[in-house]
């Protein structure tokens, strides 16, 4: 994929252009936690550097202060040689200083389009112009290998479509510095390879480009140097060739050992859900299939195939869903609305752990058992230690650091975030677990965990129906495999035929492969 930039990156006039980032001993201190110590790195121009780290390592907080979101409590922070000290982003973008963070900014009620240059109106005269925002929106579109309707609402967008508007944005911003947080969490297996391709034609075009990313095969295929971080200070740097898959996971853990995989029973017979004929009209087409106590029925497919729509349908959430659907054994109505979901025994993990997920105004704890407030109230009231002790054990178990219960939120990484999504129905226990990219966003060693903790589910009895845009993770975990392409089954695959060759074979032979985004 050949790009042309000169119409995309501008100079900036800055200062020295051979030294894009510098930082000099950076200390940042939050109540309770040191979040960055003594931090010193310099990231070049035409190179793109990956910042790896389990969560909580202090990789947010870096480029936060990079970006001017927050400043450093000591040390130096310096832009194409000049000393930036304040806590400006404004005054770090015009320096040159682009970010797109893991967690999407976008506006729902706007256009793709109109988010796509948020603040970067294109005008004629001064007019905004519908024509040239078109005309520069499908330039970009093509650049990505995207298929977006420019007037859509943001909203109807996948989380996907949402991501790729933000590296539309960024890449018509006159910055040359790139700091892109998570980026490929929600793309496809195409779709990562068009925005990898868009890196590789940035770095060599002089950006600097700052990647992070817990998916280490693409840390080492894509970037030129890995720093690793781990407890808000800087374990090594180095160039990739330098580093292995197991030399990068040994120096994040820090001599820490995973946790041994838990083995896996053998699901039974027993029914738990069967599902016939599941139709969205234009999204999802006569989708039927069982699912039985214990068992993991993974649903592979490229984005926009309709897997999103498919646990949607289930949780609830989709008023427009047909079909007919079965819980143990018996013959229920499809379900309309999240109550009556849940009356089933069917929980949702969502992909959009911020919007859809959490209560980002609430503590840690409150989120966790927000699901079943019974087990810590008496008498209508909520008994604060009581929560903070059920939250705590169901959290251990994820790997989430329990002093942070009491946090807001907000305040928390991606990856700890979205260890609530799924801590948060750990503490009810639901019959069928719906999980919708449970991974996105977080490092290797919290895979591992939850990976785990659906072993036990499952061990326990409980059904659980697993999304993942990767496909590795989808046949590690499952049982049985759905082949989503264009809304329908296109193939089924079983522990003894499963592989991401099979699903890929099965994608591209029915063609679902061309469906875009």
């Amino acid at each position: 994929m050949v790009i042309s930039i000169a119409s995309v990156v501008h100079t900036v006039n800055t200062g020295d252009a051979s030294l894009p980032v510098r930082l000099r001993g950076v200390a940042k201190s939050f109540p309770g936690v040191a979040a960055l110590r003594d931090f010193t790195l310099d990231i070049g121009a035409g190179e793109a550097h990956a910042l790896v780290g389990e969560n909580g390592a202090g990789k947010s907080t870096l480029i936060k202060i990079i970006a001017g979101v927050y400043p450093p409590d000591e040390g130096a922070v310096e832009i194409f040689g000049r000393r930036l000290d304040h806590s400006d982003p404004r005054a770090h973008q015009k320096a040159g200083v682009s970010v797109l963070y893991q967690e999407r900014s976008i506006v729902p009620d706007l256009s793709a389009a109109a988010n796509a240059f948020l603040g970067q109106t294109k005008h004629w005269g001064p007019f905004i112009s519908g024509r040239a925002t078109r005309s520069r929106f499908n330039e970009l579109s093509a650049r990505l290998g995207a298929k977006i309707d420019p007037s859509a609402p943001a909203s109807s967008l996948s989380v996907a479509n949402q991501q790729l508007l933000e590296i539309m944005r960024a890449l018509d911003a006159d910055h040359r510095i790139l700091i892109l947080d998570e980026p490929t969490t929600a793309l496809g297996s195409p779709e990562r390879r068009n925005l990898y391709a868009v890196v590789d034609d940035l770095r060599k075009h002089g950006l600097a480009i700052i990647f992070i990313s817990h998916d280490l095969d693409e840390v080492l295929a894509l970037c030129d140097r890995a720093t690793v971080m781990r407890d808000g200070m800087l374990v090594a740097t180095k160039r990739v060739k330098d580093w292995s898959k197991q030399t990068l996971v040994g120096a994040m853990l820090g001599g820490t050992e995973l946790r041994r995989a838990i083995a896996r029973k053998p699901p039974t017979d027993e029914p738990v859900l069967r599902v016939s004929g599941l139709s969205i009209a234009g999204v999802v087409e006569d989708v039927s299939f069982a699912l039985h106590k214990g068992e993991v029925l993974g649903i592979a497919g490229l984005v926009g195939s309709g897997r999103t729509a498919i646990l949607r349908a289930l949780a609830g959430l989709d008023l427009d869903a047909r079909g007919q659907i079965e819980v143990n054994g018996r013959p229920r109505p499809w379900p309309r609305g999240v109550a009556r979901a849940l009356d089933y025994g069917i929980a949702l993990a969502p992909e959009d752990r911020r919007q859809q997920g959490l209560v980002l105004s609430l503590s840690a704890a409150e989120n966790v058992t927000l699901t079943n407030l019974a087990p810590v109230s008496f008498a209508g009231f909520v008994n604060g230690r009581r929560q903070l002790g059920y939250a705590a054990a169901v959290m251990q178990g994820l790997g989430f650091n329990v002093s942070r219960l009491t946090a807001q939120t907000q305040t928390l990484s991606g990856g700890n975030q979205q260890k609530l999504v799924i801590g948060k129905w750990l503490h009810c226990r639901p019959n069928v677990l719906l999980l919708d990219e449970p991974t996105q966003g977080i490092d290797v060693g919290a895979k591992a965990e939850i990976f785990n903790v659906v072993s036990e589910l499952v061990n326990g009895g409980t059904a659980v129906i697993f999304v993942s845009s990767d496909f590795e993770e989808v046949v590690e975990m499952a049982d049985k495999i759905l082949v989503i392409g264009s809304g329908r089954i296109i193939g089924t695959l079983d522990r003894t035929n499963a592989s991401v060759k099979n699903i890929l074979d099965l994608l591209f032979r029915s063609g679902a492969s061309s469906d875009g985004l």
